[in-house]
Order: C-alpha cells, then sequence, then structure tokens
C-alpha cells in the first residue's frame, strides 16, 4: 500500500493565497488539498503554523564550504556532501543548485585547486545510492578570469544534472568589485594577502580578462547548450552588460549590482535573483544596490541563500511581510526559481505536484522550521 500523510489545521501557502486547510501526501506526490481547520483522525495537527512547498536553491557556495572550512584546509568529500545536504535539508530546502567553481589559475599556486570533476562525481554517485535527503543539480560558476575554463568544462556532460552556467567576471574594478577595495579588504581577510600579494592577484586577474576573457565567455556559453543547462549572468552593472547578457540567452541575472541593470533585466525578460543575506542586512556587503530597494522597485523575483542556507525561508517570509502578501515573498524561493530553470514538477503546493514540504512557525518574529517532507519522505 501507498503510504499517506495528512497535514491538518495549517497555513497552506498557495501559489496566490494563504489559506486554512489540510494537505494530504501520497507517496512522493502530493494527493488532496482541503480547505477547513478540522484534523481528521490521524493526521498531523500543524496547529495553524504554515505549511509551504520546499525551498528552491539556485546559488549557494554552502557545499564549498564544506569542503574547505578553512582556507587551505580540505575536508573528505563524502562527509562534505552528507553534511551539507542534511544542513540544507534542516533549512527548508529541498532542491538544490550546488554552486562549483570550473576555471582555475594555475600559476596561483596553493590558491586555487580543480576540483568541480571529482566533487560532482562523487555527489553524483551518493545521489545514486540514494544516500542524499534532497534533490541535487549542478551549478558550474564559469570564471573566465582563469586558465583552465575551456578543460575543465569540457570534462561534463548532459548526463551530470548541470542545470546552469553561471558566466564569473571577477576582474577588479567593475561588476561586483567595482570599489576594489571592498575586494582588498575580502581578500586580505579571507586569504591573509599581503599589499604586495593583493597588487599581483589583480594585475594577474585583468591581464587574464584582456587574454583569455572573450573565448572564455563563448565557451561557457556554448558549453551550458551542449548540457542542456540554463544560462546565468553575475554581477551585470550596467545596461549594456545585461544587453550582452541577453545576447547570449541568459534567463536569469545573479546580483545585479545596480537597479539600472535589474531594471534592464526585465524589460529583456531576464529574472532577477538577489542574497538573502542582503535583504536579511539591509544591503550588500559589496557596496551595491540592496535587495529591498530592488524589491520596492518590483524588480526582485527569486532570492538566493547564497553563503547563509538558512537564510532562504526568513528572507522569504520577510518579503512577504514587505509587499504584504506571503504567498507572494515564500515564491521567490519556491515557484520563481524552480520555473526559471524548467523545473514543473515542484515548487507549489497542488495535487500532483512533489510532496516537497516546509512547515514552519513564527518563533521570536522569525520562521523556525518544524517538519520537512521530501519526496514525501519526512527528511527532517
Amino acid at each position: 500500500m501507498t503510504h499517506q500523510t495528512v497535514l491538518a489545521n495549517a497555513k497552506l501557502v498557495l501559489p496566490d493565497e494563504t489559506v486554512t486547510g489540510s494537505l494530504v501526501i501520497r507517496g512522493d506526490r502530493i494527493a488532496e488539498i482541503q480547505p477547513g481547520a478540522g484534523v481528521p483522525k490521524g493526521a498531523i495537527d500543524c496547529a495553524g503554523d504554515h505549511l509551504a512547498p520546499g525551498l528552491v536553491e539556485l546559488h549557494t557556495d554552502n557545499l564549498e564550504r564544506h569542503i574547505q572550512p578553512r582556507p587551505g584546509v580540505d575536508w573528505p568529500h563524502n562527509a562534505a556532501i552528507l553534511a551539507h545536504d542534511a544542513e540544507l535539508a534542516g533549512t527548508g530546502i529541498t532542491t538544490v543548485f550546488d554552486a562549483m567553481r570550473v576555471g582555475t589559475v594555475a600559476t596561483a599556486e596553493g590558491r586555487d585547486k580543480k576540483y568541480a570533476r571529482q566533487l560532482a562525481s562523487e555527489l553524483l554517485a551518493l545521489r545514486a545510492e540514494d544516500a542524499l535527503k534532497i534533490s541535487h543539480f549542478l551549478h558550474l560558476r564559469a570564471e573566465v578570469c582563469s586558465e583552465t575554463l575551456v578543460e575543465e568544462m569540457a570534462e561534463f556532460d548532459e548526463a551530470d544534472r548541470v542545470g546552469i552556467v553561471s558566466l564569473m567576471d571577477h576582474t577588479p574594478g567593475q561588476r561586483q568589485f567595482r570599489d576594489v577595495s571592498k575586494l582588498e579588504a575580502y581578500m586580505k581577510g579571507k586569504h591573509g594577502f599581503s599589499d604586495t600579494e593583493f597588487e599581483t592577484h589583480v594585475a594577474q586577474l585583468k591581464a587574464l580578462r584582456n587574454s583569455h576573457g572573450a573565448h572564455h565567455e563563448a565557451e561557457a556559453v556554448q558549453a551550458a547548450r551542449r548540457y542542456g543547462a540554463v544560462l546565468a549572468s553575475h554581477d551585470d552593472t550596467t545596461a549594456e552588460q545585461v544587453e550582452v547578457s541577453a545576447g547570449y540567452g541568459v534567463r536569469v541575472a545573479e546580483f545585479p549590482t545596480t537597479l539600472e541593470a535589474a531594471r534592464a533585466c526585465h524589460a529583456r525578460g531576464i529574472g532577477v535573483i538577489m542574497g538573502a543575506p542582503n535583504l536579511i542586512r539591509g544591503g550588500s556587503h559589496s557596496g551595491n544596490v540592496a535587495a529591498r530597494d530592488l524589491a520596492a522597485a518590483e524588480h526582485l523575483d527569486i532570492l538566493s541563500s547564497d553563503y547563509v542556507p538558512a537564510a532562504l525561508l526568513l528572507a522569504a517570509v520577510q518579503l512577504g511581510e514587505f509587499w504584504g502578501n506571503m504567498a507572494r515573498g515564500l515564491a521567490t524561493v519556491t515557484r520563481n526559481p524552480a520555473r526559471s530553470v524548467g523545473l514543473a514538477d515542484r515548487g507549489e503546493l497542488a495535487a500532483g505536484m512533489r510532496a516537497d514540504i516546509v512547515l514552519f512557525g513564527m518563533r521570536g518574529g522569525v520562521p523556525a522550521p518544524h517538519a520537512i517532507w521530501a519526496r514525501g519522505r519526512r527528511v527532517a
């Protein structure tokens, strides 16, 4: 017999509204949704807490943080993958696109090591063993300021679940780090660079952009097409840069740094992703546009946890409060990201959808996840 779970007396976050009702999980799917506050015999009483679709995360550096918890410290990969998977499940994330850097700088000895192909193979092996709690896809961050991008991307193909390829241009003095002093503080704080080492780093990245940038961008665009992956831009700053992104076929823009760029993205039908930490903190740590300002201007479509997995649900709830519409706020971490990458089977509470579900209550003014289901199985 197919196992059935009934979740009753909950605030159901539906695609366009929040209503009190119950939800039936049968197997790995949502079977029924019924209005009303009643609690049938054998049902789980949600006591009026929120029941929302499982969160969909398109860009997180969390797996990289687990495999290298400190600069220069390498952690066993399988242990890191399982810890990362469990952490995300506990925050309500049930689908993740794990960001992995492709493109290294061989001359930056000891700082920039190739790792994506090996890590991806280990992740996919664990998935094949059904060892993972949630659904994992790959997000390849294509570093155009590198020496090995083309050969590293050639190691992947359409069988690798590459869902997103993002074009990363970290040339100092533009995009994310228009203010080079912000980059200097970051590199000195994270890697302990001296003044001389930082100057060498900046010169090296600029030289790589001049020598390889255009070729690497073109190769990354072709690789995304070969994988069948969605193409993303990163840190677009000007309308001109957005035009280039649109020409490549970019469908989502990660962290545009200005209102001008976000407005241009919407004019070209490109979805805008902003960082949940930016929204929660009230601004960008790099000094770029605030996510809340884009929300006020109606130019924010999707949130990403970026470097704090627990930020995703909190920021979505805060957006719901800001807009006065909880369903709309939660859509930025459920339906909108799912649809932007072509996943039509999740991101909504509706009959026939995957039973990826998060139950959370408000505690101390913030959302506290109580229980998480992925494919109908309780995972946290």
